[in-house]
This record gives C-alpha cells, sequence and structure tokens, in this order.
C-alpha cells in the first residue's frame, strides 16, 4: 500500500478514486475504521482543531499491523459538525493532517478516507446506513463484503457493516484497545514461528 501522504480531497471523503488492490494475497480485502472512540480520543463536542486529536493508545500500532498485512485501511467517520457550522472544512482538514502524521510517526498510514458531512436524517451516507460503506466498496470493486472488516467503537459503526453482509467488531469499553482486536483479528492469518 502507499504511505504517500493523501489527498486534501482523500481525506476530506470528497475523493472516488479506485481505492488500489493489493498485490498479494491479504487476511482481508478492506479494513474500515472509525475514527472518533476508535483511533483517537472521542471527547464531547467536535474535534476543531489539531492539538485537540490525541491518539488512542496502540491505534498507530493496529494500523501499522493492518498495513504490514497489505489490509487496505479505510477511514469511516461521521462529522455532523460540518452541517451545523460548528466545525469548517479547513479545521477537519487540518485535523485529518494531524490523524495522518501521528499515523505515519509510528509507519502507519490511511489508505482511503469515508467522511459523511451531514445532518442527522438528510442523506443516505450517516453511519448507522450504510452509505459510506457502499462508497468505499464502489472504490474497491474488487473487494467482497464478506472478506471485509469494519471496525468501530459504537453499535451504530458495525450494524451498517453486517448489513452489507461484512464482519463488524466493536471495540468493548472495558479497557480493550484497537491494538488489541487487530492483533486477535490477523493471529489466524500470521505464519506460525518455527
Amino acid at each position: 500500500m502507499n504511505a504517500a501522504q493523501l489527498s486534501d480531497d482523500e481525506l476530506l471523503g470528497r475523493s472516488r478514486e479506485p481505492i488500489v488492490q493489493p498485490r498479494r494475497v491479504t487476511p482481508f480485502d478492506l479494513v474500515l475504521l472509525d475514527r472518533d472512540g476508535t483511533l483517537n480520543v472521542h471527547r464531547p463536542g467536535y474535534i476543531c482543531a489539531p492539538d485537540e486529536l490525541v491518539l488512542l493508545p496502540g491505534a498507530a500500532d493496529a494500523v501499522r499491523l493492518l498495513n504490514e498485512a497489505g489490509c487496505p485501511t479505510v477511514l469511516i467517520t461521521n462529522q455532523r459538525g460540518i452541517a451545523t457550522g460548528e466545525l469548517t472544512w479547513d479545521q477537519l482538514l487540518a485535523v485529518q493532517r494531524r490523524l495522518e502524521r501521528e499515523l505515519a510517526a509510528d509507519r502507519a498510514h490511511l489508505d482511503a478516507v469515508q467522511l459523511c458531512p451531514h445532518q442527522t436524517g438528510s442523506c443516505d451516507c450517516r453511519k448507522p446506513l450504510p452509505g459510506l460503506l457502499d462508497q468505499a466498496l464502489a472504490r474497491a470493486p474488487w473487494a467482497r463484503p464478506d472478506r471485509c472488516v469494519m471496525i468501530g467503537d459504537q453499535p451504530t459503526d458495525v450494524s451498517p457493516a453486517e448489513h452489507r453482509g461484512m464482519h463488524g467488531i466493536r471495540i468493548r469499553q472495558d479497557g480493550t484497545r484497537l491494538y488489541d482486536v487487530v492483533r486477535d483479528l490477523l493471529r489466524p492469518h500470521r505464519p506460525r514461528q518455527p
């Protein structure tokens, strides 16, 4: 997968460029990750400034494990603050760039971003509706839903995946980290050590 900096359009969920198919067999065709509460600390309101984005312990390591396994990794996020006016596109881009830098510092990267900027009830892409997942699949026509997984911290993250025939994994609120979930997810696919 390409670890180059993502375009502004990609980070803002506007890109419709194809997601590159891996050149080797991978454990999953796509791994879809929620942002707030899964990759970074969830806080009240919206993350409006880069310094407000704080990665959760082990999150970058988890993304790096996915990258090393060759799994295209796609951020799937609702950002309703755009619709309410509490968050501007420029603020969101700065926050997304911070996320990208934080991941890169640990040799990790995202391959694509699908983002819903809409008000609740005004679109078909805001989770728990499946539109963001459908957009990711449209950009990766080679991906089979049964070989895709969505990981998030809320029921609204995993329910659209299950409706699309994907695996949905909810990070429990008992201190389980994304790293633990990804490590366990990839464990059956890792070569055995002699």
